[in-house]
């Protein structure tokens, strides 16, 4: 272990031995299911690195709840139920979406009684109508393209125990799917996952990351995360030639070497800038540094000092 200024730095061999108390009744199946699609994972992974970082998160619960109950023998009133946040960020195609849901199945397998939800923050994207209306089409993903103060009422919501409506993204059509909502009520635990997490809108009062009880930032190397964002394009094209109503439909049955350079346009005018300036400066916000090799294997964690 090694130690920094704010964090300590974990091998993956050291991290490993840290619990191994419980192995979940999970299976290769389950696994493809949850993992996103050129994401690499295995079930080593999961008893290394993830029933470690599921145990860590069990005594974060513990002391929030502990929290709870002397801030409200403290006040003299009656503790009421505060359901557990779980912030993930990262990168466009870094691996974060497979991270939460693997946590949120995980979590919910370890912890049988508690009610484990989870949003992506996509569906906080302005609709693609608005975004032209607005003229940022262009700068879609980027933190202008959301609907901070309804992200925010969102999570304040869930804090204090009302039924929450997050609206619904498809990456299919690359657009807000209309009338349509996941429903979060009353969960015990909500793991919130999108790029923006630990960002800090220049005119909100509050942050979205003030009402996490832990933040996990998923973070490697801009060349490993281009080239897995050129190979999901890649995936994506494979399977989007059967759907003509599929945003990438026209890339998938138009010239391959055309649409890959529109991808790695779109990366470097798109992502490579949104990453640099809005998305890796929040890294050293986050209670957990998950650090990946060109592999997509974690090869290292640093966890915030307290």
């Amino acid at each position: 272990m090694e130690n920094q200024i704010n964090y300590y730095k974990i091998e993956r061999d050291e991290w490993r031995n840290f619990y191994k108390d419980h192995i979940p009744d999970l299976t290769e199946e389950e696994l493809e299911r949850i993992k996103s699609l050129n994401d690499q994972i295995s079930l080593k992974d999961v008893a290394d690195i993830y029933l470690p970082m599921v145990h860590l998160l069990g005594m974060f619960m513990k002391h929030q709840q502990a929290l709870q109950q002397d801030q409200a023998k403290f006040l003299g009133i009656k503790t009421h139920k505060v359901p557990f946040i779980l912030g993930i960020a990262g990168s466009v195609a870094v691996g974060k979406s497979t991270t939460a849901r693997l946590l949120k199945n995980l979590l919910a397998e370890v912890y049988p009684h508690k009610k484990v939800q989870l949003i992506t923050t996509d569906g906080f994207i302005y609709p693609n109508a608005l975004l032209k209306k607005k003229g940022i089409m262009a700068r879609k993903g980027f933190p202008e393209s959301y609907d901070m103060p309804r992200l925010i009422k969102f999570v304040n919501d869930v804090k204090n125990g009302i039924p929450a409506k997050a609206p619904v993204y498809s990456h299919k059509v690359y657009d807000i799917v209309a009338d349509k909502f996941d429903i979060i009520d009353k969960p015990d635990i909500l793991i919130v996952e999108g790029i923006n997490v630990l960002q800090l809108p220049s005119h909100e009062p509050i942050y979205v990351s003030d009402f996490f009880d832990f933040s996990i930032y998923v973070d490697a190397k801009e060349s490993y995360i281009k080239r897995w964002y050129l190979e999901r394009f890649g995936l994506l094209l494979d399977t989007a030639f059967k759907d003509p109503t599929n945003y990438y439909y026209p890339y998938a049955i138009g010239d391959r070497k055309a649409a890959f350079k529109m991808a790695a346009r779109v990366w470097q005018e798109v992502n490579h800038p949104n990453l640099l300036d809005y998305i890796l400066p929040t890294k050293n916000r986050a209670d957990l540094i998950v650090v990946k090799g060109k592999d997509h294997l974690i090869k290292e964690l640093k966890l915030r000092k307290y």
